[in-house]
């Protein structure tokens, strides 16, 4: 549909019942597709496979890893925690979250941002949604709005797997901090939830990234195809040391800083770098999004 045809339609102005209504239809159609259900599975499956592995390899009475308390910040955690699985089952969550998002959780949230506009483009049902009375804007904020709900939902099915598992394999109780200190198991859950929403706010830049570049097509298999290889790419670069004046600019570069939530004190620097980081992204990319689409001729 081109900008002149949408002029020549009656303004219609949406309530915010129907937005809700708008809101409810895009978060049921994105969560019952056999794709969405897949990606959840596999995300679930990660902490199974770690448990299983870590309760292998200690079936002896050995350590994990050998792993000491360090690590944490912009690049470490995953060495620091699993060593410690097996003393306390509460670190399986906070190694299947730093096992899942340098890959896992960015994959999956590029599949889902880069269908979201080109997916219905592809399907030929893009020109009845702006048919209906929702506006473009209105329509464009929904998708983003549907993509941050999965993003945190696949972090909360990553995390609760990873507590049931470490629950049914380990022994739980009260744990040590990366710092050295002891906290109650209580603490550690509320922890646990917290490292869940901040890994779950790490990925809003990549959903940005997602949502513009399916303005960019009509195909919704390139657009995911294309996310999921500039998540990859940033990714490598990020390791290079030579570009080491721009990694702090990467979306991926901070990720790993919620390992600082298990120091006592929290160490907030990097974290709120991260945070900061994908509050920008999310700004440019999806202004450009919004630029995009409100431009763009809809034909399918």
């Amino acid at each position: 549909m081109s900008q002149a045809e949408t002029r020549r339609l009656p303004a219609r102005t949406p309530s915010p019942l129907w937005t809700f209504g708008l809101l409810r239809s895009e978060l049921s159609v994105t969560f019952r597709r056999w794709r969405t259900l897949a990606l959840l599975g596999v995300l679930a499956a990660v902490p199974v496979l770690v448990g299983i592995a870590v309760k292998i390899e200690t079936s002896d009475g050995s350590s994990f890893g050998g792993g000491g308390q360090g690590g944490g910040g912009a690049g470490g955690g995953g060495p620091a925690f699993i060593s410690q699985i097996s003393n306390n089952g509460l670190f399986l969550v906070f190694t299947a979250l730093a096992a899942t998002l340098p890959f896992f959780l960015p994959m999956a949230v590029g599949v889902v941002a880069g269908d979201a506009i080109a997916g219905e483009s592809s399907a030929g049902t893009l020109r009845y949604l702006l048919v209906a009375p929702a506006g473009r804007t209105r329509l464009l904020l929904t998708k983003y709005a549907t993509v941050i709900a999965f993003c945190l939902a696949a972090t909360l099915v990553v995390a609760v797997s990873a507590l049931a598992v470490g629950a049914l394999l380990f022994p739980v109780g009260d744990l040590i901090t990366i710092s050295g200190t002891r906290i109650t198991y209580a603490e550690g859950l509320g922890r646990a939830l917290l490292i869940a929403l901040v890994v779950a706010a790490s990925l809003v830049g990549v959903a940005a990234l997602g949502l513009f570049v399916s303005t960019l097509t009509g195909s919704g298999i390139a657009a995911m195809a294309t996310t999921v290889g500039l998540v990859i790419t940033v990714q490598i670069l990020d390791q290079i040391p030579q570009l080491d004046a721009l990694q702090p600019y990467f979306f991926s570069h901070y990720w790993l800083s919620f390992a600082d939530l298990m120091r006592e004190p929290v160490y907030w620097d990097d974290l709120t770098r991260n945070l900061g980081l994908q509050a920008l992204y999310a700004a440019v990319f999806g202004s450009a999004a919004w630029a995009r689409f409100t431009t763009k001729d809809i034909t399918a």
